[in-house]
């Protein structure tokens, strides 16, 4: 059934058919571009073709009329297809809409119309609107017109007052003249609207058609607002793609920079590398990383094998019954092999610069920097201070480094000791490769060769020195005997610098001086009771062409680390010995 218009009028009844019966029943009726077809109650009551809702709804009034001898008849194919909507006469069928906005919302967001969908439906929407918007003009055009002719007849009959308008049954108006004869003025239908126009219906139909442009509008804004959010979602997901791909790829290039063959000498450290200051820091520290990881690894490694290791009850007692004797077990301690010297007991070919280094320590080590402006403090941490003083000739860094420390339960000698002795230089010490005694000039001396790990791009640096251990008695009986360990660099036959490495020139000191804090009563001097007071400086020229700042940087971040991881392992590893002064 397609939508037609109504006229409302009953004086379009035709009296010949108006003594028929109320005839009843369902047909199918195009209803919007929403719902389709739906199925309506049809009622054909003499010449009136009127629909509802339902036949339960007729109590509510019809939804549409339409007077048959005026209607006109068209045939249709394809049901429900937008050409077939857009040839509809009558849009009452759009009333529908009007009755639930949310609902049609609700239904269509369920169905899943696209946004492409509702913008073909808008467009029905609106090609319906200008239709009726046609419509209703004429209509208020035909009023308009009508409302002229009415006032040109009133003008007209004014100018006579005893000539009146009479009605006639007929529907004319009669004039009545002074002959009292009657004459035809005009016909009723020049006084009402435009025929074949229900107002009410069209005026039904107009606010059905708003209702549903608001609702598909309405429909499209949620799709705008769930596409933007599914849009924001795949940018979110996008994004976070970018980012561990950019993640990947810049750990693949810290990885590639950490190979020797990446890019040749050319990206290695040498007087025309092609590495910027900023990409040569980089690569430094992410090699240092991972040294401190597999460190890290090895530490814990020892730690549990450690852990493993079961005493017998008479060692462990042994252990406990030695830990508090305050003399030297010469015969027993581990650190037997370290008596008091002096310096006339260590003679040999290099007594002379050991003899000139230890004095040159002693003079200026000791010196608190504290207040010296040429001195910077550059790390701080409890009781351990790091300070640094700028020297640079000839374009390479050889800045001095001094750092001051505390360490309980510890003594000078037993610093000193595990600082010197070769035997336990792996356990501490993280940046080494490889090493051997080259030379062994006297019990308190030897000549070391040192190869120190590579941390590309940076070229491999070894070491040669002397070391020795020295015991340096005070001459004021309130201060306290000083331990120290002197490490310079020598130059010997059998260890000519390679091409290979870069021999980098030191000269370090550990100095340490042992305080005492007497127990009270006749008690025993315990560790608790010991505190060791460290001075470690530090003067490497490390050669080559490592940039200052990377320089700096890896003093900055390297040395407060050994000092601590020392000063550590010396801690562990006397806790269950003899205090040895």
């Amino acid at each position: 059934m397609s939508d037609c218009s109504s006229s409302g009028s009953d004086e379009d009844l035709d009296p010949e058919i108006e003594l028929l019966d109320e005839l009843g029943g369902t047909l199918s009726k195009w209803t919007n571009y929403i719902h389709g077809w739906q199925d309506r109650w049809i009622v054909l009551k003499g010449n009136i073709f009127s629909y509802y809702r339902s036949a339960d709804e007729k109590e509510y009034g019809c939804r549409g009329s339409i007077c048959l001898s005026k209607a006109v008849i068209t045939a249709e194919s394809g049901y429900g297809s937008e050409s077939s909507l857009r040839r509809h006469g009558s849009l009452l069928s759009l009333t529908s809409a009007a009755s639930g906005l949310s609902t049609t919302s609700a239904s269509s967001c369920k169905k899943g119309y696209s946004l492409r969908e509702k913008l073909a439906e808008m467009e029905t929407f609106r090609d319906i609107l200008c239709r009726q918007v046609d419509t209703l003009q004429k209509y208020f055009d035909n009023c308009a017109d009508a409302d002229s002719k009415d006032e040109l007849h009133r003008d007209k009959v004014s100018e006579d007052e005893e000539d009146f308008p009479t009605l006639r049954p007929d529907g004319d108006y009669l004039l009545n003249n002074n002959n009292s004869s009657k004459e035809k003025l005009f016909p009723v239908d020049n006084l009402k609207g435009p025929l074949g126009i229900d107002f009410k219906g069209e005026a039904i139909t107009f606010k059905a058609t708003t209702a549903g442009i608001l609702s598909t509008l309405s429909h499209c804004i949620d799709i705008l607002v769930k596409g933007e959010e599914s849009w924001q979602r795949r940018l979110d997901k996008e994004i976070e793609r970018r980012k561990r791909t950019e993640d990947a790829y810049k750990a693949a290039v810290t990885e590639l920079k950490k190979k020797p063959h990446y890019g040749g000498p050319d990206y290695e450290e040498g007087p025309n590398s092609l590495i910027n200051e900023e990409e040569f820091f980089d690569a430094v520290e992410a090699a240092l990383d991972k040294h401190d990881q597999i460190e890290e690894q090895s530490q814990a490694e020892r730690n549990r094998a450690s852990r493993r290791i079961s005493f017998t009850p008479d060692t462990y007692s042994s252990i406990s019954t030695q830990k508090y004797l305050t003399t030297p077990h010469s015969q027993t301690s581990s650190l037997s092999s370290v008596d008091l010297i002096s310096a006339s007991d260590d003679v040999h070919r290099f007594s002379a610069q050991v003899e000139e280094m230890v004095q040159s320590h002693m003079n200026y080590s000791l010196q608190d920097v504290g207040g010296d402006a040429n001195w910077q403090l550059v790390v701080e941490e409890g009781d351990m201070k790091v300070y640094r003083r700028e020297v640079e000739e000839n374009g390479i860094v050889l800045d001095p480094l001094k750092a001051t420390h505390a360490v309980k339960g510890v003594t000078g000698h037993e610093v000193c000791h595990y600082f010197w002795d070769t035997a336990f230089r792996n356990d501490w010490e993280t940046t080494v490769e490889s090493f051997q005694v080259v030379e062994t000039l006297s019990d308190k001396a030897v000549i070391i060769h040192q190869t120190h790990k590579r941390v590309w791009p940076a070229s491999q640096r070894d070491v040669l020195y002397v070391s020795v251990i020295r015991k340096i008695l005070s001459t004021n009986e309130n201060d306290p005997d000083t331990w120290l360990v002197c490490n310079f660099s020598v130059d010997h036959d059998g260890y000519p610098p390679s091409a290979r490495c870069i021999r980098a020139k030191i000269n370090v000191a550990m100095i340490c001086q042992t305080l005492i804090s007497p127990p009270e009563g006749d008690k025993k001097i315990t560790r608790d009771n010991i505190l060791c007071k460290i001075t470690y400086v530090a003067n490497v020229n490390p050669g080559g062409w490592v940039p200052a700042s990377v320089l700096r940087a890896v003093a900055k971040r390297e040395y407060p680390k050994f000092l601590k991881r020392f000063t550590s392992y010396v801690q562990e590893k006397t806790s269950d010995e003899v205090v040895l002064f």
